[in-house]
């Protein structure tokens, strides 16, 4: 096929360009211009803001794309600008987030309202905009709002979880690394019982090269994740297992919890979530998950983030007791 790639140069949209072009694909990267990274396959590019793409739709119509998914639909009007611009009659995909589920929102209220696992039909957050006010840049961020503009054109919504691997700029596993970069011997852990689902970053791309191969898939909601979802507690044993560390996870009152290790607390919702739907309509499979964690902790460790926090005076104080 002729894929649009929509961003496609960091971490999930990286990930999913190179398994796209390893399958034999020809792509049109459409991103900013401001991120070349090194090792990218062979693809065309077109540098461009999101606010001036239909400007550029002869470009894009010039490619013939047979598809394109979007990595970074954030708002509404970035899915509409997408949605203006690109040729019509196309296999469209679009990067959703599991945070649309009501679940997502209980969470950051600290309520409970759902059974688990979640799939496809649990209810959505009835409220929008979770992050107005509380993330800077984020007030108009709502992936409710970009599937209302993307499923009625018979796109596939693919709503992921935590998406862990290597060139992850979220740093996902950084709460453990940074204190093994730092040679901890004692890391403070709340009772380590939160279960959240997650998603390897080369799974999620095989994941979306098969949604964009499979009619089938057109119009629907998918959702990506592993089959089995570790508590924050044994994940961060395995974290550490990863990295060859010995280093001791001692268990504290979640009063005493440094800000980044507060999940290992008490929380009140879970969020697992079945894939069983994509495993069904697309064939798709997942990497053992010690595995693709031990690969994503080799990267990390390899490629440290600069200006890491090196004061961890909370944890010798949770440590101590005070």
């Amino acid at each position: 096929m002729r894929v649009v790639v929509l961003g496609g140069t960091r971490f999930i949209g990286r990930a999913i360009v190179d398994d796209l072009a390893a399958a034999g694909h020809q792509l049109l990267l459409v991103h900013r211009g401001v991120l070349e990274p090194e090792g990218l396959p062979l693809a065309e590019h077109l540098h461009v803001e999101r606010a001036d793409l239909p400007a550029h739709r002869a470009v894009l119509e010039k490619f013939s794309p047979d598809a394109a998914i979007d990595c970074r639909a954030l708002t509404r009007p970035d899915a509409e600008t997408a949605v203006a611009a690109l040729p019509t009659g196309i296999r469209l995909a679009v990067i959703s987030s599991m945070d649309v589920y009501r679940a997502f929102g209980a969470l950051n209220d600290d309520v409970e309202t759902d059974p688990v696992p979640l799939d496809e039909e649990s209810p959505v957050r009835t409220n929008r905009y979770p992050y107005k006010g509380k993330r800077e840049g984020m007030d108009d961020y709502d992936k409710l709002d970009v599937e209302e503009v993307y499923l009625p054109r018979g796109a596939t919504s693919l709503r992921l979880p935590m998406v862990y691997g290597e060139r992850d700029y979220q740093r996902r596993e950084e709460f453990i690394l940074r204190r093994v970069r730092a040679g901890r011997t004692r890391i403070p852990i709340g009772a380590g019982m939160w279960l959240a689902c997650r998603a390897y970053v080369r799974d999620v791309a095989l994941g979306t090269r098969l949604t964009l191969e499979s009619p089938a898939a057109a119009g629907v909601v998918l959702n990506l994740c592993e089959d089995r979802t570790f508590s924050i507690g044994l994940w961060s044993r395995m974290i550490l297992d990863a990295a060859g560390s010995e280093a001791e996870l001692v268990r504290v009152t979640d009063d005493l919890l440094p800000d980044d290790l507060k999940p290992t607390g008490a929380m009140a919702q879970h969020i697992i979530a079945s894939g069983r739907k994509a495993r069904g309509l697309l064939g798709w499979t997942t990497s053992d998950p010690a595995t693709a964690l031990r690969a994503t902790v080799a990267w990390h460790l390899a490629n440290p983030p600069d200006g890491s926090d090196p004061d961890f005076s909370a944890d010798d104080r949770a440590l101590d007791g005070r």
